[in-house]
């Protein structure tokens, strides 16, 4: 009698499934689409958007010619890409549910650029994210990364770090997003999926979020939108410090907000850009 070997089950998705962060990628749309013109995107070409969201970078990858496929672990999301794509009559732009550590459905060397941005760092198994990324990336195409940084004194590194102080410590085995922000656990990845580290390459660049409303309704975005500052609001809430927590995000939003307006919000957080060459 044959057993079925079963890929291990996502621990991400209910996390983000839990919020909606369509909320906060709303404020993201112009940094995704300057970031898109500096990658070299370009019409007919085949892109996947890996841990794609609702389409921050596919949409505007779309939009310059390219037939993107987006794939996200969150079923919300992906129905809000779809959506996104179809108003915008984007024909070459779909969107469907998928696992970065275990891309099943996709064939090896099917497209032409791989592109993830504060994506695929986020999923399990990471050494397995990089094998997936660069067996569906065709002989001379190329992936591209942007994760954030750990210890970056900007916002994103910043709301991580002191929400991590109010949630219980993670299960033995876990292994940091954050590492994705490392060069050298990148370097470390990618040389176990057969890339040379001649052909890995790395830049700081920088998210801007925009909003029209103050600093302080975009911290709500996060808290009671986006999956790991909820989970660290419930666990402060269960230990009575909840008001310790808003106050100390509170002041890190504050500080960080550069617009001249204070009814408005400008917040640049700084991400390592990384280029693989397959």
């Amino acid at each position: 009698m044959s057993t079925k070997t079963m890929t291990p089950v996502n621990p991400n998705k209910a996390l983000w499934e839990k919020g909606d962060f369509t909320q906060l990628a709303a404020t993201m749309r112009e940094s995704g689409e300057e970031l898109v013109k500096k990658i070299g995107v370009s019409k007919g070409m085949s892109v996947l958007d890996l841990g794609c969201g609702d389409g921050t970078t596919a949409l505007p990858e779309a939009r310059l010619g390219a037939r993107v496929l987006g794939v996200d672990i969150a079923s919300n999301l992906v129905e809000a890409g779809n959506r996104r794509a179809e108003s915008e009559g984007l024909s070459n732009c779909r969107f469907e549910e998928g696992d970065a550590s275990a891309l099943q459905n996709l064939e090896d060397h099917s497209f032409d650029m791989v592109v993830s941005v504060f994506g695929a760092m986020f999923a399990p198994r990471p050494y397995d994210v990089a094998s997936e990324m660069v067996r569906v990336t065709r002989p001379g195409g190329k992936i591209v990364m942007g994760n954030w940084i750990p210890g970056d004194p900007t916002l994103v590194a910043q709301i991580l770090k002191i929400s991590s102080a109010y949630t219980p410590a993670p299960p033995a085995g876990f292994i940091s997003p954050m590492l994705w922000g490392v060069e050298d656990q990148v370097i470390d990845r990618f040389e176990k999926a057969g890339i040379s580290k001649e052909n890995i390459s790395f830049e700081k660049d920088t998210f801007t979020f925009q909003a029209a409303f103050p600093s302080s309704t975009f911290l709500d975005k996060f808290r009671y939108y986006y999956g790991p500052t909820m989970n660290a609001f419930e666990a402060a809430q269960k230990e009575g410090k909840e008001q310790q927590l808003l106050a100390e995000l509170q002041d890190l939003f504050r500080k960080q907000n550069r617009h001249p307006n204070e009814n408005c919000t400008s917040i640049p957080a700084t991400f390592l850009r990384v280029t693989v060459q397959c």
